[in-house]
This record gives structure tokens, C-alpha cells and sequence, in this order.
């Protein structure tokens, strides 16, 4: 599976909330709501989630190997501080 499209859809500047992207895979499949979320240590990306009956988060979507989600990750943060670049907004 490939990326076609990354479209960041929110940037934000407040809290470790950092912005929110979707990401088109082949052409034919679209996941949203992506988050991109400044952590302890780095900025990372945190798929699409839901509260369980227990309260707790579960991905909704995600990749199943290590090595998609490194690479699905790092194109999203590329293309995410490339928007900040030309937007102007600090990352």
C-alpha cells in the first residue's frame, strides 16, 4: 500500500495538540482524523481513536507492522513541518 496524499487539515500552536491530517492510501482509502501531538520527548503521530467501555483509548485504525507505522509516521511529520514551513507557524 502507498501513500498518494497527506492533507493537513488543522495546525495549532496551544497545548500538545499540534495538528490533525488525513492520509490517502492508493487513491482508494482515506483515514482521518490523525493526530499530530507534541509528546514528553518528541512529536509523534497517534492514529484515529475511540473510548472504550472501559474508558480506555483503542486505535481505530493502525498500522500492523513496525516498520508501516515508522514510515506512514515519519511522511506525515514531514509533510506536516512542511506546512508549518510554509505557513509560517513554529513546529
Amino acid at each position: 500500500m502507498e501513500i498518494t496524499g497527506i492533507k493537513i487539515r488543522k495546525i495549532t500552536e496551544r497545548g500538545r495538540l499540534r495538528g490533525i491530517v488525513s492520509v490517502t492510501f492508493d487513491d482508494v482509502l482515506a483515514v482521518h482524523d490523525i493526530k499530530i501531538v507534541q509528546g514528553e520527548h518528541k512529536i509523534f503521530a497517534a492514529m484515529p481513536s475511540r473510548r472504550d467501555e472501559n474508558g480506555e483509548f483503542r486505535d481505530i485504525v493502525h498500522p500492523i507492522t513496525a516498520n508501516a507505522r515508522e514510515d506512514i509516521e515519519n511522511r506525515i511529520l514531514l509533510a506536516y513541518e512542511e506546512e508549518c514551513i510554509r505557513r509560517g507557524v513554529k513546529y
